[in-house]
């Protein structure tokens, strides 16, 4: 700061003259303390001067309602929520998150740099704080089909980005554990800064290891005793609660039951759709559930605000305190905490302003790479006896890993599996360099009958993934995705339902989230109609079903995947193999 700008803010500060802008009558958070201050906030050039008795050029009156820092979502991928990252931030901005930390592996994994590139320019001067973390794992695995490798090499041109904050979640926590001098490169590359994990149902051997290596945060604790043994290990526990991983509430009862510390934890929302956002809330949301769980307002307050910033190293973000910046979030009460406005810099944040949709460069508009698709492809052979088969469950992106016997029918002497509403078929087909490689296998408990469901949207690696009943309809689905470059589409008795397209790296929309909210609106309710549980968001739960690791079972374009066995398998049964 100059050293007259400081002189002057001084004064202001001392209240020898007034301030520029002034906050008054406001039960203030004061998040390094946790506790609420009645008085005045004064501001200056989106500055925090003091909390006291001001006088200003301009004025609020809150009239005692309650004045917080900015929320600070820890963690998520904006090519999640099907819109354009400007959409989002926008849309989420107004529910009070006034900082996020992305991770844009997703754009990575499909167009390497680029989308990396991508995520950054099209966050560039937004009314929010948006930073980014650098994808570690792409591909996620040596087991996937994706777009690009990301070397370490690649990523030291980005070290000195003003925005970018660390490694993003190291998935493949195997290569960590073992000492893989690619994964440890990019470790090293990154020892002074942030490296978020990604360490589902580790061992306590293996979460030592893991945590050893640097690795600060994860977000796929499911339960309040795995989470635990992170915090143990003296990690940080993002919280997550999105559209389709909901943890919040085992983590946080727990919590809440066992009067746990909570000062290792924070919030994130990882995956969640535009449209849940509008009707539930972003961070808010988190904060407002949490409550209601039992945790002290104060507490909470602490895990979406200083906590975050803390972990990730930002010191001037999330307190009201002298010297940092003016984020604020205006609730009506501790009870309800209803968001009534919002503040970035000092600016208040405009409630349903529409955000510019940027242009994107024409290849990433063109990134479904296969050519014809037909039947014949999803057939699958069967023999009598049991086959691996992928269990879903609902309001999780876990699977479980079972083996049972399936209906098959025989057709000119050959017998092949035939879905029956218990069991559906699966398929994940390779979308990225014409090698049109399919893995097929089984699930139970999606429900799905009379037709397809398909998406591009399929973690990590964003190749084609289509379940059905039919081999007719889920074909139908993925020539679809080919002609418009990616989306989510619906197929009912031998009929495109509808579809929508997302034609930015297969990943997102630029026709404006009310058009993807309109499409969703329909597409939804009817893949519930056609059998698919309510407990299941259709499209998100399928984006996960191809994400290796993840437990325990997934499906690749190169077969079944048992992810605690590290094991690939060609065919659900385990005595045949799929014929060329």
């Amino acid at each position: 700061m100059e050293l007259d700008k400081y002189r002057l803010y001084s004064e202001m500060a001392r209240g020898l003259i007034k301030a520029e802008f002034v906050f008054k009558n406001a039960n203030v958070f004061m998040a390094h303390t946790g506790e609420f201050v009645y008085g005045d906030v004064a501001v200056a050039d989106g500055m925090i001067l003091g909390v006291g008795s001001y006088g200003g050029e301009k004025t609020i009156d809150l009239e005692g309602r309650y004045l917080c820092p900015g929320f600070i979502d820890s963690h998520l991928h904006l090519e999640s929520t099907l819109v354009t990252p400007g959409e989002l931030i926008r849309q989420a901005a107004q529910c009070g998150t006034t900082t996020f930390i992305v991770d844009p592996h997703e754009s990575a994994n499909v167009s390497g740099t680029d989308g990396i590139d991508y995520i950054l320019e099209q966050t560039e001067n937004m009314p929010a704080n948006v930073f980014v973390m650098m994808p570690s794992c792409v591909p996620a695995t040596s087991v996937d089909d994706n777009g690009c490798t990301l070397s370490a090499g690649k990523m030291k041109t980005y070290l000195d980005h003003p925005r970018i904050l660390g490694l993003g979640e190291v998935m493949d926590a195997v290569s960590v554990i073992s000492g893989n001098a690619s994964m440890h490169e990019k470790l090293g590359l990154f020892k002074n800064k942030v490296k978020d994990g990604h360490a589902p149902f580790l061992s306590k051997g293996d979460l030592a290891a893991y945590a050893m290596a640097g690795i600060t945060t994860d977000h796929e604790c499911v339960d309040y005793d795995y989470a635990m043994e992170e915090r143990r290990n003296g990690m940080y526990v993002l919280i997550r609660e999105g559209s389709a991983a909901r943890n919040l509430e085992a983590i946080v009862r727990g919590i809440a039951e066992h009067h746990a510390d909570t000062s290792g934890f924070c919030f994130c929302t990882d995956d969640k759709h535009i449209e849940e956002i509008r009707k539930d809330g972003h961070i808010n949301y988190n904060v407002k559930k949490a409550v209601e769980l039992g945790l002290p307002a104060e507490k909470v307050l602490k895990m979406a605000t200083i906590q975050a910033a803390q972990c990730y190293g930002l010191k001037n973000l999330g307190a009201i305190a002298p010297g940092y910046q003016a984020d604020f979030v205006v609730l009506d009460n501790l009870k309800d905490l209803n968001v009534m406005e919002v503040y970035h810099r000092g600016i208040r944040i405009k409630k349903d302003e529409q955000a510019e949709i940027r242009p994107c460069a024409p290849h990433l508009r063109n990134t479904v790479h296969l050519l014809k698709f037909r039947e014949e492809n999803l057939r699958l052979p069967a023999c009598h006896g049991k086959a691996h088969v992928l269990q879903m469950e609902e309001g999780q992106i876990t699977t479980k890993s079972i083996q049972e016997e399936v209906p098959c029918m025989e057709k000119n002497g050959e017998l092949f599996f035939a879905p029956n509403g218990m069991y559906d078929k699966i398929a994940v087909i390779e979308r990225h360099k014409y090698t049109g490689k399919t893995g097929i296998g089984i699930v139970k408990d999606f429900g799905l009958t009379g037709g397809a469901i398909a998406s591009s949207v399929s973690h990590d690696s964003h190749n084609l993934i289509v379940i059905g009943d039919n081999d007719r309809d889920m074909a139908l689905a993925v020539r679809e995705l080919i002609r418009t470059q990616g989306g989510y589409t619906l197929v009912e008795n031998g009929k495109v339902f509808d579809t929508l397209p997302l034609p930015i790296m297969g990943l997102m929309s630029d026709a404006g989230y009310e058009n993807v909210n309109a499409k969703l609106a329909r597409m939804i309710p009817r893949a519930h109609s056609m059998g698919i549980p309510e407990g299941f968001d259709p499209f998100i739960t399928l984006s996960f079903m191809a994400l290796p690791v993840i437990p325990e079972i997934r499906i690749t374009p190169r077969g079944i995947y048992l992810v605690q066995e590290d094991r690939m398998l060609e065919h659900p049964f385990a005595d045949l193999r799929i014929r060329s």
